[in-house]
Parts: C-alpha cells; sequence; structure tokens
C-alpha cells in the first residue's frame, strides 16, 4: 500500500471518531482525533488507563500547536528550536482539545513531529492527533510494529502499514513541563 494511501485510510477512520495504531517520531501510538471526547475515551479503555493521566498528542507545525495552547511561552519555541531528540512539552492554557484529553490542571502534553509518516498524518488530518504508546498502562512501550500486543491490535479500528517491517530501538520522547511562571520541570530524559 501506498504512504498516501495509508495516511488517506487512518484520517477517514479518525474522522469517523475511530482509533488508530501508527508509527510515530518515537514509539508506536495509538491515536485519534484530541478534539473528540468520545474517540479519546475509547483510547483510554484500550489502554486501561484511568482518564486523570492525560494523553499527549502531535501536531505538524508550529502554526498548528498555536490553535491549541493559548499562550505558548517563549522558552517553548526555544526548546523547540534547540533540541535534537522528540521532546513533548507540557503547557498551560490548553483549548480547542477534548476536555478528557486535558489534565485537570488545564494543561496539555504536546509534541510537533518531525518524523515524514506522522508528521504527514497530522497535517492531513489538519488537527491534533493523539499519540500514546501502543500498549495496555503498566506494560513496556512498543518500540516496532512486531512488539504491539494482540490485545492492542484487535481494540483498534485501523492499523498503519507504513514502518511494520521495521526493528530498532525506539524511545519515547522527553517530556519537559513548562509553567506560566516560567518554572521548567524536565518530567522524563
Amino acid at each position: 500500500m501506498k504512504q498516501e494511501d495509508d495516511i488517506r485510510n487512518a484520517v477517514e477512520v479518525m474522522k469517523r471518531g475511530g482509533v488508530i495504531l501508527y508509527p510515530t517520531d518515537t514509539v508506536w501510538g495509538i491515536g485519534c482525533d484530541a478534539t473528540n471526547p468520545d474517540a479519546v475515551a475509547k483510547v483510554y479503555e484500550i489502554k486501561r488507563r484511568n482518564d486523570s493521566k492525560a494523553l499527549i498528542c502531535l501536531v505538524d507545525s508550529d502554526n498548528r500547536l498555536q490553535r491549541y495552547v493559548r499562550n505558548v511561552p517563549d522558552v517553548a519555541w526555544q526548546l523547540i528550536d534547540a533540541v535534537t531528540k522528540p521532546t513533548t512539552l507540557i503547557l498551560d492554557g490548553a483549548v480547542n482539545l477534548a476536555p478528557n484529553l486535558i489534565a485537570e490542571d488545564g494543561s496539555i502534553g504536546v509534541r510537533i513531529t518531525k518524523e515524514p509518516f506522522s508528521k504527514e498524518l497530522c497535517y492531513r488530518f489538519q488537527k491534533a492527533v493523539v499519540s500514546t504508546s501502543a500498549n495496555v498502562s503498566g506494560e513496556p512501550a512498543a518500540q516496532n510494529y512486531c512488539d504491539i500486543s494482540e490485545e492492542i491490535l484487535s481494540a483498534v479500528d485501523y492499523v498503519c502499514e507504513a514502518r511494520r517491517q521495521e526493528h530498532k530501538p525506539h524511545e519515547p520522547s522527553s517530556i519537559i513541563k513548562l509553567g506560566s511562571d516560567g518554572e521548567v520541570t524536565i518530567i522524563r530524559k
């Protein structure tokens, strides 16, 4: 299957409120429309995860990031420009997202992906895409397609074809929380 068709299929499923499995700039992810509370609830259910533990989302560009965070602090732009490893930023003032995706303190974890497949997926979808590791909570993250459990594979509505043959180490992103007061906290290196 061509990448273009794979992305079109994934986008159609997300538009209908479905859940997908897809390769990201880090590990394989479970994804859905980050603005659809019912789809987000399905992801929590698949992961068997309490919805008080917020999920992150991916976007394709600086402009898209600004659609989901009320005021992106200058230090966030500096970090985005400086980091070489995929880095998720937890930012205050989340807007235009499913309420069950936003943390209790009003923050959201978001990452601008540079990996070609996930970037194109986000671009074609024209919205933020949920990105949480393709595993049941507490289990190891699926670095490659072959690491995804049958339970997860059978629970989603679409599994992307891209990068299924890949067998190489992938790590979760770094996570940095940026408080509105300028405080920087490294959550995961």
